[in-house]
């Protein structure tokens, strides 16, 4: 159970609601069966279809509709998708476009990490039900300043989990794949990333304050609990508490790594020596050897690379969460 956040509930008139829909998640299926789900949620509660069509199309969508009046966004795809909406309830600089439209998912994507720290249900009907229940909670947002894969520095909005190492490479090796085949793209995707990737010297800065330097082949910057499809990596990470819990994987080898990785799924590996974990309002990152590439992993998306600042945001996201009785296992 996530707890300590602020909550409401707004039954007696139902807000309007913008879906914003990405054909393209599961390879494609939600096209195929658009007619079905479309007519499934419509069941549940009111709504506008929004689209997209390409990258970036899900944030200028969202924008578009809150500054339209929409009270509600929902997101429906995958870990993708939902990066992207939650970027356009913010403008370039981290702004709330409009602060007390909500957030709400209907996952439909391939990886589906977000969903699992929010116990969000997976049945689109059971998904749509929590929507129109209307339940809400504040919950936290990390704005990341980096190096785009262009040069240029470039800011992004993540709401589960940001990182940088070996899982940026995997990140890229998902997503130049197919995704057809669901987790099994992860599993074949990690275990190429860990054989190519080089561990890298890294410094980081905490709070403004704090420096460490240090060899790693992943660092997590969590807000959420999961990623890279199921991995557990901050098994204590709260969206709601403002702070993010800092996962530091040390100087694995791809041995260490292979006989690690079901820890990481059951979230058992902070107990390990190579593992660090602390908690930091601020992150700031950067390769020692200016010359490396080191990749950044945002919700399953691999837009750039370090030296990179992440900072939390705290209570910036109304978000529509199960009411208590609705929750699901994972």
């Amino acid at each position: 159970m996530i707890g300590g956040g602020e909550y409401t509930a707004r039954i007696m008139v139902a807000p309007r609601t913008v879906l914003v829909v990405n054909p393209k998640s599961q390879g494609g299926r939600l096209a195929k069966r658009w007619t079905e789900v479309g007519e499934t949620i419509s069941r549940a509660f009111a709504f506008e279809a929004a689209m997209t069509k390409g990258p970036g199309d899900a944030t200028r969508l969202t924008r578009e509709a809150l500054r339209d009046g929409a009270e509600r966004v929902v997101a429906i795809g995958g870990d993708g998708t939902i990066n992207e909406v939650v970027n356009g309830f913010f403008d370039d600089k981290g702004v709330a476009v409009a602060p007390e439209a909500s957030f709400a998912v209907i996952p439909f994507g391939t990886g589906g990490d977000f969903r699992r720290t929010l116990h969000l249900p997976t049945e689109i009907a059971e998904a749509a039900a929590v929507i129109a229940a209307n339940q809400r909670r504040k919950i936290d947002v990390g704005r990341l300043e980096f190096t785009a894969t262009s040069g240029e520095r470039t800011a992004r909005m993540f709401a589960n989990i940001a990182s940088f190492g070996v899982s940026g490479v995997v990140d890229r090796y998902v997503n130049e794949s197919s995704k057809k085949f669901g987790r099994l793209s992860f599993a074949i995707a990690t275990a190429r990333g860990m054989w190519s990737y080089k561990n890298q010297r890294v410094q980081l800065v905490f709070d403004g304050a704090d420096r460490v330097e240090t060899t790693i082949s992943t660092v997590a910057i969590a807000n959420g609990r999961y990623f890279g499809g199921a991995m557990m990596v901050a098994p204590d990470a709260e969206v709601d508490d403002g702070l993010f819990d800092v996962i530091a994987m040390g100087d694995f080898s791809f041995g260490d790594l292979m006989k690690s990785g079901s820890r990481l799924y059951k979230g058992t590996h902070l107990a390990m020596d190579k593992v660090t974990a602390r908690r930091a309002k601020v992150v700031e990152a950067e390769g020692i050897d200016p010359k490396a590439v080191i990749e950044l992993d945002i919700d399953g998306e691999s837009p750039g690379r370090l030296p990179a600042r992440f900072e939390v945001l705290p209570a910036s996201l109304w978000m529509v969460v199960p009411a208590q009785g609705q929750a699901p296992a994972n």
